[in-house]
């Protein structure tokens, strides 16, 4: 009967011991979380070794040669972004607690001698309901895996978010400085002249001081656009993972121009509803929530059985099953089982919660998007064209003796200051249309409503998932 027994519990351990084992991904969830990303964003990830790291810097450093361009910056992220890094080895750690849950309790061996004859006892004791509990446990931590790599799918979206806004910033940083040294040229040039005009008794002391002084904001101007072309390739080397001399990177020129027709937004925050990562994730989060309920009770309730052999001081032994039982005098489980369905009805509310929020993000996106786009497209037919007008003619009456050339060196300091608002505008609009993007879930595309290669959050095909978001969102 001993036999029986001890082999009886162990085959049943061995039973969900191979049941944990059985779905374990060798990858750690890897493939997924790169499938997610490259349905939304087209793009490649993957988690790096540390004997690798030479061979990605070199790989960096190969990419840094060329100016640097919108693409190549979210590639080189993607590269040696540490944090991101950090967020994919997490995946190893859900999937070791992943394997945890499949594992029963170790028995418990327990012995006692005694002392003179030296009778003894020897208890092999297995905790039953954790055995019973095994396969909930298991779903419970395989939902909870779901989870982990939606949310490590959708940190990546956020990081390639956050280069582009960030390139964008430094281009445009770049570019406003560029034009700032313009302006402080004309300025000085002025100045220049106000002395030399004062020397000579043309101007006054009124208009000399004038121009000294524009000449001084023009240099204040062009410090705080030099600190904030700093600060902006500094953010950009933090979002890369560069340091050292891979920081001397050089940035496209200029920001791309407008494009010449919109995407058509109509149904975007439906599509959002569907294809944000984070939104599944925060429905998984509900799942695990309501699995993890059924269990909520079961600390309370203890079941151990085993087999207990026993020798007697006259030197007779018994041997025979053990069972010891927990009575639930004090703890019943109430506490425990309150406790889970408050987390339940709050994971709830999250998940309803951020469906609103998305929805607004999408919105907001949008009008700061069609908003920019009207200010940069103002400014680059009206404003811009108006303003080489006034430097032409004003250049026409000063060839005539009609204008003086302060009223010429003011007229192209207003013009490059109209190209720097330009110049802004057009910042303004390609990090509002990134921010789109990023709250869409997925590069938007006009033709077939869906994101740059479809996909879904499950793996089900976009409309699915859409008529499920919708469903879940009223």
């Amino acid at each position: 009967m001993r036999r029986g027994l001890v082999h009886g519990l162990y085959a049943i351990a061995l039973l969900g011991l191979l049941a944990g084992c059985a779905t374990l991904p060798k990858d750690a969830g890897l493939a997924e979380v790169q499938d997610h990303v490259r349905q939304r964003s087209g793009l490649t990830i993957d988690r790096q070794t540390p004997d690798a790291e030479e061979r990605v810097a070199d790989g960096i450093r190969s990419l840094l040669v060329e100016q640097l361009s919108e693409s190549t910056a979210v590639e080189i992220a993607l590269l040696g972004n540490r944090r991101l890094q950090a967020t994919l080895e997490g995946l190893g750690i859900a999937r070791a607690e992943l394997w945890q849950s499949g594992l029963p309790r170790n028995p418990i061996l327990g012995g006692e001698i005694r002392f003179p004859g030296r009778p003894f006892e020897i208890s092999l004791i297995q905790e039953v309901l954790d055995l019973v509990w095994l396969p909930k446990r298991r779903r419970l931590a395989a939902a909870s895996f779901e989870q982990v790599k939606l949310s490590a799918a959708s940190e990546v979206l956020d990081l390639v978010a956050e280069v582009r806004k960030a390139y964008y910033s430094a281009q445009a940083a770049a570019q406003a400085s560029e034009m700032r040294r313009a302006v402080a040229d004309a300025a000085r040039a002025a100045a220049e002249l106000a002395i030399r005009q004062h020397e000579a008794g043309n101007i006054s002391d009124l208009q000399l001081e004038n121009e000294q002084a524009l000449f001084g904001q023009a240099k204040l101007d062009l410090a705080r656009s030099e600190e904030d072309e700093h600060l902006t390739r500094e953010r950009l080397n933090v979002l890369l993972g560069l340091w050292g001399d891979m920081t001397e990177w050089s940035i496209a020129p200029r920001l791309p121009e407008l494009p010449p027709e919109e995407l058509d937004l109509a149904g975007l925050e439906s599509f959002a509803a569907a294809q944000r990562l984070d939104l599944a994730a925060a429905r998984r989060e509900v799942e695990v929530a309501a699995r993890a309920l059924p269990l909520s009770r079961s600390s309370a309730f203890e079941v151990e059985g085993g087999v207990h052999h026993e020798k007697e001081p006259e030197g007779t032994t018994s041997t025979g099953p053990a069972v010891e039982v927990s009575v639930p005098v004090f703890d019943r489980g109430g506490a425990g089982r309150s406790r889970a369905r408050a987390v339940l009805a709050q994971a709830e509310e999250r998940y309803a919660a951020l469906a609103v929020e998305i929805r607004s993000e999408v919105r907001s996106a949008r009008h700061r998007m069609l908003s920019a786009r009207s200010r940069a497209a103002y400014y680059r037919d009206v404003v811009l064209p108006r303003r080489s007008r006034i430097v032409g003619f004003s250049q026409q009456e000063y060839n005539f003796m009609l204008i003086g050339a302060f009223q010429l060196l003011a007229a192209r300091r207003e013009e490059i200051a109209a190209r720097g608002e330009y110049i802004e505008a057009l910042r303004d609009y390609w990090i509002a249309r990134s921010d789109l993007e990023h709250a869409a879930g997925g590069r938007w595309s006009a033709s077939d409503k869906s994101p740059a290669s479809g996909g879904s959050a499950s793996g089900a095909s976009a409309g699915e998932d859409h008529d499920r978001g919708e469903e879940e969102l009223r």
